[in-house]
């Protein structure tokens, strides 16, 4: 089912304002997960939709109707909360069942979409265990089956991965994405993670204090950021950020003496006059001096993180600080000298009052 979110807002009693104008179409079959850091409002845009909270001002639209009055049971949701929600004294299939049971569906029906929906989720072995005979991943899956066995067109799930460790979220994610594919229901996902973002969403909402971002495909909030936040915040280790200013065509940053000409006309016409932020991932540096055009940057190392694969490389100069993604096989010394190279077209600009990105 598709939902439709029209200029919605959120004022508590207190007058505080959790959610300011949010606008967002879901296409039906979306993963679209709401990211930002805690407090920026995801958790409570979910629960607006569930139905858990009211709708302060605007409508929401589910399946081409309005549902603000609705109650949560009635919007034909499923919800798969952080804590599992699973009753202690129920065995797996007794907590897959619980709902159907509720529901009064005859037990040849109850019996066979529990054991399909086990099937689907690698459960058929457990289906007699208690929860606390279970591992955390198998608990989770769990409360996935209560919701996907109710055969909901919408799973709204709110942070259902932190609680556990960082091998079993890195297989769940996998697990999640499989059974969006396999079950095709329109889900709703919230998490302050953005590399579950990055790697489970078709459609990403970057959030902060309430306030939608930046929306698209993890391609497009990764390649083309439309402001300093949503730059700062998708990407690990965060982009970097020199500040400085254009001056007779040239770029010069001003804690250091990196600077940068050779600038198109069209983009000189878009910098010159404004205070400037410039951005750059760390791991579009190079340590060796590509073939294209690049910037020369001068840091000193401050400390480095060898991680197997890669290794993060800290840097500071005259107060400019920088990461660098290199290759495990670099060798560097805390203090050392270090120059490195990134490509002009891996740079991306900044107006430093409105912080929207400058193309």
């Amino acid at each position: 089912m598709a939902i439709e979110c029209k200029n919605m807002v959120k004022i508590y009693p207190n007058g505080y304002q959790a959610i300011e104008g949010f606008n967002l179409h879901i296409d039906d079959g979306d993963f679209c997960v709401l990211v930002g850091p805690s407090g920026c409002g995801k958790s409570t845009t979910l629960r607006m939709i569930a139905g858990l909270e009211d709708i302060t001002h605007g409508t929401l639209e589910i399946d081409g109707k309005v549902v603000n009055k609705l109650p949560p049971k009635a919007r034909g949701i499923a919800m798969v909360f952080q804590s599992y929600a699973l009753y202690p004294t129920l065995t797996v299939y007794e907590n897959m069942a619980f709902a159907l049971d509720l529901a009064g569906f005859d037990e040849d029906i109850i019996d066979k979409r529990v054991r399909q929906t086990a099937e689907v989720l690698g459960l058929s072995d457990y289906l007699e265990r208690l929860p606390r005979n279970l591992s955390g991943g198998q608990r989770q899956r769990v409360a996935l089956g209560r919701a996907i066995i109710r055969r909901a067109k919408i799973f709204l799930m709110d942070e259902p991965l932190s609680n556990l460790d960082a091998k079993q979220r890195v297989s769940m994610r996998s697990e999640l994405v499989r059974i969006h594919r396999n079950v095709g229901a329109t889900t709703i996902y919230v998490t302050h993670d953005q590399i579950e973002a990055m790697t489970m969403a078709t459609k990403i909402v970057c959030m902060d204090v309430g306030v939608i971002k930046q929306v698209g495909t993890p391609e497009e909030l990764y390649s083309h950021p439309a402001n300093l936040f949503v730059a700062g915040f998708i990407g690990d280790p965060p982009m970097n950020f020199v500040n400085g200013h254009v001056e007779k065509g040239v770029f010069y940053s001003t804690l250091d003496d990196m600077k940068l000409d050779g600038l198109s006309p069209e983009l000189l016409e878009k910098l010159e006059g404004k205070k400037l932020v410039l951005g750059y991932r760390p791991e579009h540096s190079f340590v060796e001096k590509p073939e294209e055009d690049c910037v020369t940057v001068h840091s000193k190392v401050e400390v480095y993180e060898m991680l197997g694969d890669v290794q993060n490389v800290y840097c500071n100069r005259d107060g400019l600080t920088s990461i660098i993604k290199a290759a495990p096989e670099l060798n560097v010394e805390i203090g050392q000298d270090i120059t490195y190279y990134v490509k002009k077209a891996d740079l991306h600009f900044f107006d430093a009052e409105t912080e929207d990105v400058i193309e």
